[in-house]
């Protein structure tokens, strides 16, 4: 599982045009306080992008139905992520996220 992030980039890699997209694959599952992975990157050292796949990805993994559970409510969601702004996420993409949410553009 801790592979796919590596191995998501490696795929892409020999696509030109795409190293900012490319990062945020590779990145996605790094942690603002320092404790993900692959590098172990930390707060501003975590590419944007990686910072919004992160939310993003969360979202949508705590919303959809798996074959384990079924999706819990979007309120839900929002709360965990609210919950680990500061630690696991960038609080700027957190922060863009409940404005979408409280306009009701989610």
């Amino acid at each position: 599982m801790k592979t796919h992030t590596t191995r998501g980039a490696e795929i892409l890699s020999p696509l030109t045009g795409f190293e900012e997209v490319i990062n945020g694959v590779k990145y996605h599952h790094e942690r603002y306080d320092g404790k993900g992975y692959p590098d172990g990157l930390k707060g501003e050292g975590i590419p944007m992008i990686a910072a919004i796949i992160a939310v993003a990805d969360t979202f949508d993994a705590i919303t959809t139905d798996r074959s384990y559970r079924k999706g819990l409510t979007r309120e839900v969601a929002m709360v965990e992520i609210q919950n680990f702004s500061g630690k696991q996420f960038n609080p700027k993409p957190v922060q863009a996220l409940l404005q979408l949410y409280n306009k009701g553009e989610l």
